[in-house]
């Protein structure tokens, strides 16, 4: 086991950045998500680390190694690929073991490792099969059998559960997080799923066109996105944002947000407006026109339209209300978040005062 460090890491192909300044220290035992959409550098980051991709700049250390330019093989680090990358004419023992054989481990200490882990995975009474046999959950599992059984100093996961149904990665997401806890392995795991990255991370790091954007617990990030970009990317579905001039026709005291006049954007999260204002903390009554009701059982999907702008509303359960009706809603002006003209989260202490002061008298 080991911590991880990054030391501004960079890889560009051409003229393409694809990774700038990447900055980082993970610690041992934490199970860290880089996260963000197609093309943001996550899995260059990722495979940087493997000895996939060399580095144009930076340093990698592992533990007290500094390993940027050192062979994969030599790196001890375990890695599970998005499409699992099994040797299709090897039984699950073999492909399981073929990392130990390679590296000159006795036959006998194979077959306990290989089994030890096949057991602690579930798969022990497939070692016979061939990959073509197996589920895609199976595979999974294989494929994350083999990286336990090297007994790595860090385990990599490059969007592992892409090619599963949804009810398959619910129950694969816990299982790779028990087992990371159970093994305490340092872990980097790459996803575009904000989902996933917000159930298995212990940190998140969530990137954009090769950069970080923001690093911390999800939760964290989750109530307060570090810029515009982070509150539109984290949550399902994400931060409603409205530029600043619609403040007036929510009922916004003009002179609250005129008075900081560095503020472009408000957001809210769309649990943050109700039908009912004394669900809320510190409500604020609007007008929207309802124009599609998405029923999802435990919840419902409200899409609002409030002059030229769009809103996003959920509420428990279901709602009797119908496509077209005039609502009468309140939002929780204590969870408004607001955003610079550059796009940063402005601190809102000043702003949430004043407005706490505006709606009490």
């Amino acid at each position: 086991m080991a911590a991880i460090s990054f030391r501004g890491l960079a890889k560009h192909f051409g003229a393409v950045a694809a990774v700038q300044d990447f900055t980082l220290d993970v610690p041992d035992g934490e199970l860290l998500v880089l996260v963000g959409p197609s093309g943001c550098g996550k899995t260059t980051t990722l495979r940087m680390l493997a000895g996939l991709e060399a580095p144009t700049g930076g340093e990698i250390w592992l533990g007290d190694r500094e390993i940027a330019h050192l062979p994969a093989r030599e790196r001890n680090i375990a890695m599970v690929f998005q499409n699992y990358a099994l040797y299709p004419h090897m039984s699950v023992a073999e492909n399981v073991g073929f990392a130990l054989r390679l590296a000159g481990v006795k036959r006998d200490e194979v077959a306990r490792r290989v089994s030890t882990a096949a057991e602690m995975m579930g798969i022990g009474g497939l070692l016979e099969r061939l990959p073509r046999e197996l589920s895609g959950g199976q595979r999974q599992r294989v494929a994350v059998c083999r990286a336990i059984v090297r007994d790595p100093q860090a385990f990599l996961f490059d969007e592992p559960l892409s090619n599963l149904d949804a009810k398959l990665r619910m129950s694969a997401r816990a299982e790779i997080r028990r087992l990371q806890k159970r093994l305490g392995v340092t872990t980097v795991y790459v996803t575009h799923d904000q989902v996933e990255a917000m159930t298995l991370a212990d940190r998140m790091v969530v990137m954009h066109e090769g950069r970080i954007q923001q690093v911390g617990h999800p939760l964290e990030i989750y109530a307060r996105p570090a810029n515009t970009f982070v509150a539109g990317f984290i949550g399902s579905p994400p931060l409603n944002l409205l530029p600043v001039s619609a403040s007036a026709t929510l009922g916004l005291p003009q002179a609250l947000l005129s008075s900081k006049s560095e503020v472009a954007t408000l957001g809210i999260r769309p649990e943050g407006i109700s039908l009912r204002a004394s669900d809320l903390g510190r409500p604020l009554r609007f007008r929207a026109q309802l124009e599609l009701v998405e029923a999802l059982g435990a919840e419902s999907l409200l899409h609002l339209r409030l002059g030229e702008w769009s809103l996003l509303a959920r509420i428990p359960g279901t709602s009797p209300v119908s496509a077209g009706d005039t609502l009468d809603l309140a939002m929780d002006t204590s969870a408004l978040c607001f955003f610079g003209h550059d796009g940063n989260r402005i601190d809102d202490s000043d702003l949430q005062h004043r407005l706490a002061q505006t709606q009490s008298t």
